[in-house]
């Protein structure tokens, strides 16, 4: 998918790393709130070998985009105009956002919607592993 440049990124381009695949968009609160959270914890991790990569669901490009500078995201963002019919929502199964899933090193799904301390916990074990 398109990051902010318009350069496709791609989710497997992270195989090695310890991800957190977050679905989101500017116009959900719940998301917003989770993007602070998560500033913290991406700086504490990132240089350890975990990435996360954002999948917005906007159609508004410019919204997107304030969002990321607003909530000071760093982490690799794409974006997927169209909500709940957007393919790759579709094909993760998307109904409610945020939405996100916790891959570990290999590519394999270990956890799904967790934050906060459990979230933290899952990445420092998977790191070590």
């Amino acid at each position: 998918l398109p990051n902010v440049n318009g350069d496709t990124l791609k989710l497997s381009s992270l195989k090695g790393k310890v991800v957190l695949l977050d679905f989101w968009a500017s116009w959900c609160g719940p998301c917003r709130i989770s993007n602070r959270n998560l500033v913290k914890m991406y700086a504490k991790y990132k240089n350890k070998g975990f990435e996360v990569f954002g999948v917005s669901l906007d159609d508004d490009i410019s919204k997107w985009k304030a969002a990321i500078k607003k909530d000071k995201i760093s982490w690799l963002q794409v974006n997927e105009p169209g909500s709940w019919r957007a393919s790759t929502a579709m094909e993760w199964g998307i109904n409610a956002i945020p939405t996100s899933y916790l891959i570990d090193k290999e590519g394999n799904l270990v956890a799904m919607d967790i934050e906060g301390k459990e979230l933290e916990k899952a990445v420092k074990y998977l790191l070590n592993k």
